[in-house]
């Protein structure tokens, strides 16, 4: 374990999921805390690099979720400050924030994901860029914000109508994948061990960003009630998928799992460079079922970062 340390908490932000980072940094700056490091909080506004050159820490703890704190540019300023800080470097967050980046990393590397296509708002009005039932969502988005599944019978319309709200009213290009049917399986890595596999069921819908941040609509069951080789084709999939993209700290991987086609319908949907650290979070959730409590988690993912040199 490293020392006691002076940590700056980047939290916050103007992106869509400023609030869950703010409850991430918050759990974060209090663990730190009760860890025995002296802790800055810092909320992140346009001048945050006059305040991390202030606050000289000995190293960020970034717990900003989406643009620009998951996307490169959040640690590209570190780069050039100089600053060590968590999880992920410029390389691998500028690819894990894209969904068809990551796709053309991962996929080549025999990790199965779903097709797809990049199609315009332009192109859904007009005509269904792929056979329904299909799913639309933003290319560097997370957290599901701006996701839809657009069915046969849904209330999208066909073609989908310009004034029915949904991603292609707040998104020039979306990424266009076929639906895959069954259950919602997540697996986090800490270095380079997979936690274990959760199966996420929503209470209705399906596990969009209500869902995941609003107590009590989702169950979460771990371990996952699923057969042995999918839940280990999941563990082995992730640390896949986190050593091939260069992934430091934690990252979380998410699945959906055809369960009338056995392992060969298991498909990895994204990879999360910066998963949240709430309350409802799954990577804390995962590490305290293997016996680590949130403190620890937390330290853990410093005890990684004050390992590698500032970069």
């Amino acid at each position: 374990m490293t020392g006691s340390l002076y940590i700056a908490v980047l939290m916050g932000g103007w992106s869509a999921e400023r609030e869950v980072s703010l409850m991430s940094g918050a759990g974060v700056a209090d663990a730190l805390e009760s860890l025995g490091h002296r802790v800055t909080r810092i909320d992140m506004a346009r001048d945050v690099a006059a305040r991390l050159a202030a606050a000289a820490p000995d190293l960020v703890f970034n717990a900003l979720h989406g643009t620009p704190g998951e996307d490169g540019s959040v640690q590209g300023l570190l780069d050039l400050m100089g600053l060590r800080y968590t999880h992920s470097g410029l390389a691998t967050s500028v690819i894990a924030i894209d969904k068809v980046l990551t796709k053309q990393v991962l996929v080549p590397a025999g990790i199965p994901m779903p097709g797809g296509r990049i199609v315009t708002s332009e192109e859904v009005f007009a005509a269904d860029p792929l056979p329904r039932p299909y799913v639309l969502k933003p290319v560097n988005e997370g957290s599901s914000v701006g996701v839809a599944i657009v069915t046969a019978d849904g209330n999208y319309g066909q073609p989908i109508g310009r004034d029915v709200r949904g991603p292609w009213q707040e998104f020039d290009t979306l990424l266009a994948e076929p639906y895959v049917r069954g259950r919602e399986l997540t697996t986090a890595v800490l270095g380079d061990r997979a936690l274990g596999v959760t199966e996420l069921r929503p209470k209705s819908g399906w596990y969009d960003y209500d869902a995941k941040y609003t107590d009590g609509m989702t169950d979460h069951i771990f371990p996952a009630p699923i057969p042995d080789d999918v839940a280990q084709a999941c563990l082995s999939l992730a640390v896949q998928a986190h050593r091939v993209l260069g992934c430091r700290g934690c990252s979380r991987s998410d699945f959906r799992w055809d369960d009338e086609r056995g392992v060969d319908g298991l498909f990895l949907l994204e990879v999360n460079t910066q998963p949240g650290m709430t309350p409802l979070s799954l990577v804390p959730e995962q590490a305290r079922h293997t016996g680590m409590s949130y403190a620890e988690l937390v330290q853990a993912i410093v005890d990684e970062a004050m390992r590698e040199p500032p970069r």
